[in-house]
């Protein structure tokens, strides 16, 4: 703290006489403070972003033993869209049936963060599975493509107590996030060499270069480094 300056209990004092014929109350302190640091010129600091914990490559192979252990067609389809895709748990519970694109090996995401529309990719080798559990959920009559028995879709909360319950199993120190699982593959992508700009018409993010990428070349010329990498993927 700067010496030279009044001590904030004295100055809160001074301002105080001229501030009280104003009756002032929480809100008109809060406004006339951020008018204050307007005029001032200061601005405030913003928290750092804490990145989630990225798991390791051995920890996702243990989790999805697990998961592959259990023998819950689902919930494997459930995880390994998510690992696939690196869709937001948000994002996963409002995809329907008719959004997956099995000739093309994509699936549309509909007014995702931002109110934006994407298409994500899935691989080859998950499309077998992938159109036998949405062959079940149509002739369950479903809308989505994970409903519970109850023909209701998953909520967010339900998703992360599906993952929770496979990473006690693994044993695991700590549960495993949807959150987790899309960093782990974004910066696995990455770790593959491939270009920010055909990651990111699939991650969603949003920056300065996105106009530019989102078109319907970048995405074929994605779909098609995607493919070759993820034949390396850990699951």
């Amino acid at each position: 703290m700067d010496s030279s300056r009044t001590p904030a209990a004295k100055k809160a004092k001074e301002l105080a006489k001229y501030l009280r014929r104003e009756r002032p109350d929480y809100n008109y302190l809060k406004s006339v403070w951020s008018h204050l640091r307007t005029e001032l010129e200061i601005e405030v600091p913003k928290a750092e972003k804490k990145l989630p914990t990225v798991p390791t490559e051995e920890e996702i192979q243990r989790y999805y033993q697990a998961v592959w252990q259990a023998k819950n067609v689902q919930d494997m389809v459930l995880i390994k869209t998510l690992l696939y895709t690196g869709v937001r748990v948000s994002e996963l519970v409002q995809i329907k049936l008719e959004d997956v694109d099995l000739e093309c090996c994509q699936i549309r995401i509909n007014a995702g963060k931002g109110g934006k529309d994407r298409i994500v990719p899935f691989p080859v080798t998950f499309k077998e599975v992938l159109a036998m559990h949405r062959a079940t959920m149509e002739k369950k009559k479903a809308t989505y493509l994970f409903e519970s028995t109850w023909k209701r879709k998953y909520t967010t909360r339900g998703i992360h107590k599906v993952l929770a319950k496979y990473a006690a199993a693994a044993g695991l120190d700590k549960p495993i996030s949807p959150h987790q699982l899309r960093h782990f593959l974004l910066t696995w992508l990455k770790k593959q060499g491939i270009d920010d700009a055909l990651i990111q018409p699939y991650s969603g993010h949003s920056s300065r270069q996105s106009l530019e990428v989102y078109t319907r070349k970048s995405i074929g010329e994605a779909q098609e480094v995607y493919n070759q990498v993820m034949l390396k993927f850990p699951v």
